[in-house]
């Protein structure tokens, strides 16, 4: 069955059924499902399968005749990708960026921690400046610069009071009554002392100051990639 095989695969790259599930952006579960009840998976989610995945081969899929992976893997097809540079980064000729589960990693603050952690996958993209790492953004905050499902790539801040670039677009985890919340946001200065401004793309989304020490780990980010699927 297509979805014995679409298991085959994720257990093949190594990828979580949540990072998967997310990057199609579909609901939490039911690839996961429909592979451990060897259900059928609708036409227009397995289309946006060989979208975004692009070195599966598509007769392989569909059929399970031919090799799993396709000759053609080339990253960029099928994809778009955005950069947001400051004046002083320097590209780089080519790096391999890797490519987290936050949830299989507990969260950003132990990515960012600088523990060990294992990456899914990696992206290598000529010419972008050096990034530390990629995540899948959920949510619609960012919305229409980033949409869920899209894959930002980031830099590590260390120093949350003093290397902040007012501004730009951020990669943070906020501590909400103990809880961990991980967005994207732009990070502007606050009318109130030892605040900070959280502002989205999506103007339904009302901006929000809050307090420097609520930030648990920081991240800025400097390119994203969509999948364009038809």
């Amino acid at each position: 069955m297509v979805s014995e095989r679409v298991g085959e695969y994720i257990e093949k790259k190594k990828i979580s059924y949540y990072a998967f599930e997310n990057s199609l952006n579909v609901s939490r579960g039911s690839i996961s499902k429909a592979v451990k009840d060897k259900k059928s998976i609708g036409s227009n989610v397995l289309e946006t399968i060989m979208n975004v995945y692009t070195d599966i081969n598509p007769q392989w899929l569909l059929t399970g005749n031919g090799e799993m992976l396709s000759t053609n893997n080339d990253f960029l097809l099928n994809r778009s990708i955005e950069t947001y540079r400051l004046k002083t980064d320097v590209a780089v000729e080519s790096q391999q960026i890797p490519l987290y589960d936050i949830e299989a990693v507990a969260g950003l603050v132990p990515l960012l921690s600088g523990g060990k952690q294992s990456p899914i996958d990696f992206i290598s993209i000529p010419r972008l400046p050096k990034c530390d790492g990629a995540v899948y953004v959920t949510g619609d905050s960012m919305y229409p610069l980033l949409k869920s499902g899209d894959i930002v790539l980031y830099k590590e801040v260390h120093d949350v009071l003093n290397e902040i670039f007012w501004g730009e677009m951020y990669l943070l985890s906020l501590d909400v009554s103990g809880e961990e919340y991980v967005t994207v946001k732009y990070i502007q200065k606050s009318e109130h002392k030892s605040c900070v401004r959280l502002v989205s793309q999506n103007k339904h989304h009302q901006d929000k100051d809050v307090e420097l020490d609520k930030i648990r780990a920081l991240a800025l980010v400097k390119a994203s990639i969509r999948v364009n699927s038809m």
